[in-house]
């Protein structure tokens, strides 16, 4: 069974920082791209940033992200991580890291953790 479990979501002020982590099980970790992707209240999924598998040499973020997000992983740990500095108030939304490389013919179909929240206002 996948098990994708989300943490390091929290309440900021814009222009801090936090840092996700999600932690996978279930799956060969190592030969899996994978994403992060995030839903706001009233508005559709859509990616963040992905990463390829293996060495993750491979990434690519949302426009607005680009700059700011940083997708990392660590495959001694089975681990995803996203690092979010300088965060807005549009950046508000549950954030989930997802199994497979994001795409927008498979977004609603990944396979992904029960989420975690980050809030960002002043």
């Amino acid at each position: 069974e996948v098990v994708l479990v989300e943490s390091g979501g929290g309440l900021v002020q814009p222009g801090e920082s936090l840092t996700l982590s999600c932690v996978a099980s279930g799956f060969h970790f190592l030969g899996s791209a994978m994403s992060w992707v995030r839903q706001a209240p009233g508005k559709e999924l859509e990616w963040v940033a992905l990463i390829s598998s293996h060495a993750g040499s491979v990434t690519n973020y949302l426009d607005s992200g680009k700059g700011r997000f940083t997708i990392s992983r660590d495959n001694t740990k089975n681990t995803l991580y996203l690092q979010l500095n300088n965060l807005q108030i549009e950046d508000t939304a549950m954030y989930y890291c997802a199994r497979d490389w994001a795409t927008p013919s498979n977004l609603g179909r990944l396979t992904r953790g029960q989420g975690t929240q980050v809030t960002v206002s002043s």
